[in-house]
């Protein structure tokens, strides 16, 4: 049974004889009853800071998990960055390489394009040696029988 200030100060005693000084009793009872109302007080303050205390507890307890969760989703976005950034550098390397791969077969094709047509202009340049050989030597031929026809000419004048 919890005993309150108001049954302290509602507290009556028997009379007897030869009893306590009821002055001095009912003057322990107040004071005992003020300071049983001081003691209440104070541990309904104290209860109501333990309160206060305990939720911002948990309200702390509550950020940081959201904190926590927070971080644990930042590293995740940064990983997947990462990954993300690795796979997108080696797709940029490996379209690298097939275009040089592509450039590089394109330069070997026109150069046995080019030395195709180098042997192919050797071949006329050749071509055209002769002929042009051809048409001096026939030119040659020609003035040899204008200047053979011109001397028999002359002899027979």
């Amino acid at each position: 049974m919890r005993i309150t200030p108001l049954d302290i100060q509602q507290k009556q005693f028997p009379m007897r004889f030869r009893g306590f000084d009821v002055d001095e009793v009912y003057s322990f009872l107040e004071l005992l009853r003020e300071e049983l109302e001081e003691l209440l007080r104070e541990n309904a303050s104290l209860k109501e800071n333990l309160r206060r205390a305990d939720e911002q507890v948990s309200e702390y307890k509550s950020m940081e998990l959201t904190l926590r969760e927070t971080l644990m989703t930042a590293q995740q976005m940064v990983e997947e960055y990462k990954s993300n950034a690795r796979k997108e550098a080696e797709l940029l390397i490996k379209e690298a390489e097939l275009r040089s791969d592509d450039l590089i077969k394109e330069a070997q094709e026109k150069v046995v394009k080019i030395h195709e047509d180098i042997v192919d202009l050797k071949g006329i340049r050749r071509h055209f040696k002769e002929e042009l050989k051809r048409l001096i030597e026939s030119h040659l031929g020609m003035m040899e029988f204008d200047k053979e026809r011109e001397g028999t000419e002359a002899d027979e004048v």
